[in-house]
């Protein structure tokens, strides 16, 4: 009985420790600049989207009232239906043309090796690298000069030069990581090139070509300076029609502007919601090559 009053009390499950978040002065100051900037581009979307449900919005924390007409107003006097219709056809057209290019051309840089291999890979990184607008005025001149700027022929062909390299970058590393076994065994076999990448790679390639596919669809929707320098009346894409509607003269409602704007970062981010879920940044690193032994 002493024993058991005197001794303590039989102790439970072990009691986990507390976590304590321990980290030094630059690693804090890293994480207030990210939350900072993380509330700022938060406050900016947020008055956007607040705004374009708003009546009126003076000197108050929130307006006064919330409606939609605004979005029904932006459909109409924007004609946004028509302004749809065009950047799908754009980003359609040119996902395709992209695909068609540069798989096969992507197939030969990483199965082939030749002369120059080096050069043609930074001469493909040249127009994802440098700002649009120092390629895109002397190519909207050519494109002028030949009369393709100004209609929606235009606009594919200027956003074609940008994709297609991305899209060879994007699928080279998913066909290095394909066994160049496979193909031999199938050449072996009597198959020809031809029928070796419809029947045996194209299927493996499925992943990589939605990835380039939906990416290319992204950067798409969203160049503005290719699109802003060579699309006419009848073929501006949604991000330069948005750029109209704030820039033209005359008295327009800041609300339907923002009720645009809010259509346009509504499809960006299904579009996005979309790419994160088919592409895993894993897949766009290239493998490293394996050097044979002397």
């Amino acid at each position: 009985m002493a024993d058991v009053l005197g001794a303590p009390a039989a102790a439970g499950p072990a009691a986990r420790p507390r976590r304590r978040i321990v980290a030094g002065p630059g690693a804090w100051l890293v994480w207030g600049a990210v939350v900072l900037f993380m509330l700022g581009l938060l406050g900016v979307v947020g008055s956007v989207l607040v705004n374009s449900f708003g009546t009126r919005w003076f000197d108050t924390w929130l307006p006064q009232g919330a409606t939609t007409q605004w979005y029904s107003q932006a459909w109409e006097d924007f004609g946004l239906l028509q302004v749809i219709i065009v950047t799908l056809e754009v980003c359609l057209t040119v996902v395709a043309l992209s695909v068609l290019v540069g798989v096969p051309a992507a197939y030969a840089l990483a199965r082939r090796d030749f002369p120059g291999k080096r050069i043609i890979h930074l001469a493909f990184l040249l127009p994802i690298l440098m700002p649009p607008i120092t390629y895109g005025i002397p190519l909207a001149t050519v494109l002028y000069k030949f009369g393709l700027a100004g209609h929606l022929s235009g606009v594919v062909l200027a956003n074609l030069v940008p994709s297609v390299p991305f899209v060879i970058l994007t699928m080279t590393p998913f066909i290095e990581q394909i066994d160049p076994s496979i193909e031999r065994a199938a050449r072996m076999s009597g198959a020809r090139l031809w029928s070796v990448f419809t029947r045996i790679l194209a299927p493996l390639l499925v992943p990589g070509i939605l990835a380039a596919a939906i990416l290319v669809l992204v950067r798409t929707v969203g160049m503005f300076e290719l699109t802003f320098l060579t699309a006419g009346p009848d073929s501006q894409t949604l991000v330069v029609a948005l750029f109209y509607s704030m820039s033209a003269s005359g008295i327009r409602a800041q609300q339907s502007v923002d009720a645009m704007a809010v259509i346009y970062m509504t499809m960006m981010l299904v579009l996005l919601v979309a790419a994160l879920r088919f592409v895993n940044p894993t897949q766009l690193v290239a493998r490293v090559k394996e050097q044979p032994e002397p």
